[in-house]
């Protein structure tokens, strides 16, 4: 396995932007997206920042791993090697918009739903701006599908709670 960008990865363009946190939840709903109880905390939030201008956003999917931690790593170590690498955090309103338009993810695998404190097999976390460090407020949003639903779904995590090598984040790049 190599290390990023020597690595396998993909690549997506997201268009971001333009869309209210109301106007957002109406598309997600639209488009039978659910979401869990901080999801909805987040993207309701009166601090969550939408712009009213349309732009793209090329991001990069890939995982701890790919970062160089084969053993895994906290948030902060992970943003770090991300920044070092030539990536950076999504805004945070990418996670609605990446929702909305990536509707064929593959179905993550459901024979273990209760892998507690661990980020769901088959999930994407979006690196993303956070906007509150309080422990429990949700710190970004991670994508999954399960039984044929899509989810946007929050998440929260401390900074010394270390993610897998084999999680998967999806960082912005730079062409």
């Amino acid at each position: 396995m190599g290390i990023y960008p020597d690595c396998p990865v993909i690549n997506r363009k997201i268009e971001v932007g333009g869309l209210s946190n109301l106007q957002l939840i109406h598309k997600l709903k639209q488009h039978s997206v659910l979401m869990n109880e901080l999801g909805e905390r987040l993207l309701s939030d009166d601090r969550f920042p939408t712009s009213n201008t349309k732009y793209s956003v090329n991001t990069v999917e890939l995982t701890v791993g790919d970062l160089a931690f084969p053993d895994g790593a906290a948030l902060p170590q992970i943003f770090e090697r991300a920044s070092e690498l030539g990536l950076e955090a999504c805004p945070l309103e990418l996670g609605p918009h990446l929702r909305i338009q990536y509707l064929d993810q593959p179905e993550g695998n459901t024979k273990n739903l209760s892998q507690q404190h661990q980020a769901p097999l088959g999930s994407i976390t979006i690196a993303s701006t956070i906007i509150s460090e309080d422990d429990n407020f949700p710190k970004g949003f991670y994508l999954r599908k399960i039984n044929g639903k899509l989810w946007l779904r929050g998440y929260t995590a401390d900074y010394l709670h270390v993610w897998n090598p084999d999680d998967h984040f999806i960082f912005r790049a730079f062409p």
